[in-house]
């Protein structure tokens, strides 16, 4: 019998994150072991929000802006994080990932590459076509509790 539909996506969702998983795991084991579980977590959510400022991201992730400052102290540290100077508001700060950053979402976004090579192999182009246009529908459409920039 055909598995259900939630099924099916919570799978490829698992999926992407289990793989994910590893690469970060297989560089633990190589050589560094810099970011924290909550860090990592911080600069995903961050490159998401694409240059917010400090108080944008504790509202985000709903916690003080004091507990948003200490966590973006340490990964300026870790060199994955830099603050600039707002433009328009010099009281405020902007966040700017780092190529230390850069290089660790690639563990990710590689896979995603390679399973989309996969899919326009495998599918027709109306296929993917249609595929493409359920997800922009999913995103943009079915997702309204997050908005990316």
């Amino acid at each position: 019998m055909t598995e259900s539909l939630e099924t099916l996506f919570d799978e490829v969702y698992t999926k992407f994150k289990l793989q994910f998983y590893q690469r970060i795991f297989q560089r633990l084991n190589a050589r560094e072991a810099t970011l924290t579980t909550m860090e990592a977590f911080s600069v995903e959510i961050i490159d998401a929000l694409g240059t917010p400022t400090v108080s944008e991201f504790a509202k985000f992730v709903n916690i003080s802006t004091a507990n948003a400052t200490y966590k973006i102290q340490s990964l300026i540290k870790k060199g994955y994080l830099r603050k600039e100077r707002s433009e328009e508001d010099r009281r405020e700060s902007h966040l700017f990932l780092t190529d230390r950053y850069h290089d660790y979402k690639k563990m990710g976004t590689n896979y995603i590459d390679m399973v989309v090579q996969r899919i326009q192999q495998v599918h027709s182009p109306e296929e993917v076509t249609a595929f493409k246009l359920m997800l922009e529908s999913i995103s943009n459409d079915l997702m309204p509790e997050i908005e990316l920039p």
